[in-house]
């Protein structure tokens, strides 16, 4: 692992995009690395276009501004690529990890990514709505990441999303955020 990973997550309010910022990074905290994870909110209501950034460690982290060029890009809502440059300050061998339904090939041509750039894509929304009967696409959007980055183990991960969704929610709940982490870990498909 390079010595700091930046990840950039482009969702709207109410996806469980910030939500899945902090799970990473705890799940990244519990694997022994300094970690951050921070919102950057623009109008805030539900639907509203939002940012969240993650940096991830093996020394201590100093910065505190947003991610200006990320090694990871997770797109909670594939109906930002039409309205953001999800693209730009990405370096040329970022991760792209895309919720859509669409193939690898086809939003590796919306994004006109570099050909040293990965593209990933699973089908969150509808995991989640399989698994916890909402759309809330940020737990399978984990288990992307997780299998896309190696960023972490899976073990670990549900680790850390049976610890925060267990401060909150019922246990159908959590089990269904299990369950949506790993089949968003199994089900990414790469192009």
């Amino acid at each position: 692992m390079e010595k700091m990973i930046e990840i950039l997550w482009h969702g709207r309010g109410g996806q469980g995009t910030v939500t899945a910022a902090k799970v990473l990074a705890d799940a990244c905290l519990s694997g022994g690395r300094h970690v951050q994870a921070f919102p950057e909110y623009g109008p805030e209501r539900s639907g509203a276009p939002l940012r969240a950034f993650n940096r991830i460690s093996s020394g201590e982290i100093r910065m505190h501004c947003p991610v200006l060029h990320p090694h990871i890009v997770g797109i909670v809502d594939a109906t930002l690529l039409d309205g953001i440059n999800v693209s730009e300050g990405t370096r040329d061998n970022t991760v792209f990890i895309v919720n859509t339904s669409k193939e690898p090939g086809e939003i590796r041509k919306k994004l006109n990514a570099k050909p040293t750039q990965t593209v990933f894509t699973v089908d969150a929304t509808k995991i989640a709505i399989d698994c916890i009967g909402r759309a809330l696409p940020n737990s399978t959007m984990l288990g992307a990441l997780c299998k896309a980055t190696n960023l972490i183990s899976p073990e670990i991960l549900l680790e850390d999303v049976r610890k925060s969704f267990g401060k909150k929610f019922s246990q159908k709940i959590i089990d269904g955020n299990l369950e949506a982490t790993k089949r968003g870990y199994e089900e990414v498909k790469e192009g």
